[in-house]
């Protein structure tokens, strides 16, 4: 018979301390693993009336998220100052991804238009990616005697100021670029300034307003059923979602084009992987078939891209919008 081999006396004093120290280890590894994101409710943050262009885009993005996720995603609105009042709000978020602010080319004029802000433009906001590219489009009450783009040019120029024109937001994307109108026709009109897209096509609908120049997607339904009718675009190309209706370049302006964009902003100092991530997810929810038929039938055109394009846009349009801004004295405190 053989002997059954034993450890050495050492061996077994040891093999227990060996045991723990290999479980601890694991524990500290496990502990130091950050938790997988998103593991609660993500919050977006809309800084402008709830039933407008950017609350719709944002409700469809936050549906297909929460699927995704398998955790609520929760839109905000948060209105007012132009939006400042949602910005500052993200701006003052913790830097953890659940939080985030959809945003334009607002947060470019904005830097321009005001002399103080509640937040560092510059160095506030890490962004996140392009969402959707639109056209604005000019629409006008059916009894306001405007039938076409022309109608409207020359009543402008005839009568100055007396034609009033909806904005959703003081010197937002739709303000600004009928002044970069006005400064390349001679066409003046009186604006009104409201807080979003909503309340600005629901006074032209009931007529308080003659017209407004509103991001396509707040109004294609009022158009398609003939509640509103849709004078021309900004962009140098028709939106597949209203065909019929023609460019301002084509419309009597040549060379005119104005493309607004949204997109979605997390705190600066939001850990790098948790923006790839946000960026990876949004980016595949916007191009799923589902979201992507729905988007583009409200009027929007699907962009995407990294963190990095959305930053280039940034920068693109500042000269622009600077020199339009300037011109006009549009200035906001």
């Amino acid at each position: 018979m053989h002997a059954t081999p034993t450890l050495p006396r050492r061996s077994l004093l040891h093999t227990p301390l060996i045991l723990l120290a290999t479980l601890g280890l694991c524990a500290a590894a496990a502990a130091a693993e950050p938790p997988a994101f998103p593991n609660r409710p993500v919050h977006i943050v809309v800084p402008v009336a709830a039933g407008g262009s950017a609350d719709k885009l944002t409700r469809a993005l936050a549906e297909k998220l929460t699927a995704l996720w398998g955790q609520p995603v929760v839109v905000d609105n948060v209105p007012g100052a132009s939006g400042n009042i949602g910005a500052a709000k993200v701006a003052r978020a913790a830097p953890d991804g659940y939080t985030l602010l959809q945003q334009g080319e607002g947060l470019t004029l904005n830097n321009i238009l005001f002399t103080e802000l509640p937040y560092d433009a510059n160095k506030a906001f890490a962004p996140v990616i392009k969402a959707v590219v639109n056209p604005q489009i000019l629409v006008v009450n059916p009894n306001s005697g405007l039938n076409t783009f022309a109608d409207y040019l020359a009543r402008a120029k005839a009568q100055p100021d007396t034609l009033t024109l909806g904005l959703p937001g003081n010197g937002g994307i739709a303000h600004v670029a009928h002044e970069i109108l006005s400064q390349e026709t001679g066409a003046k009109v009186r604006y009104i300034p409201y807080s979003g897209g909503a309340p600005a096509a629901l006074d032209v609908l009931a007529g308080h307003t003659q017209a407004t120049l509103i991001t396509l997607a707040a109004v294609t339904e009022h158009v398609r059923s003939g509640k509103l009718r849709a004078l021309a675009v900004t962009t140098s190309y028709r939106s597949p979602a209203l065909p019929q209706v023609p460019t301002m370049a084509e419309a009597g302006v040549p060379g005119f084009s104005v493309e607004s964009w949204q997109g979605y902003f997390v705190p600066a100092g939001t850990p790098a992987a948790v923006v790839a991530r946000l960026n990876h997810d949004i980016d595949a929810a916007l191009h799923s078939p589902e979201l992507r038929s729905k988007l583009e039938d409200m009027g929007f055109k699907v962009a995407g891209g990294s963190a990095a394009d959305l930053a280039a846009s940034l920068q693109q349009e500042r000269p622009r919008y600077s020199r339009a801004i300037r011109t006009a004295g549009i200035s906001l405190r």
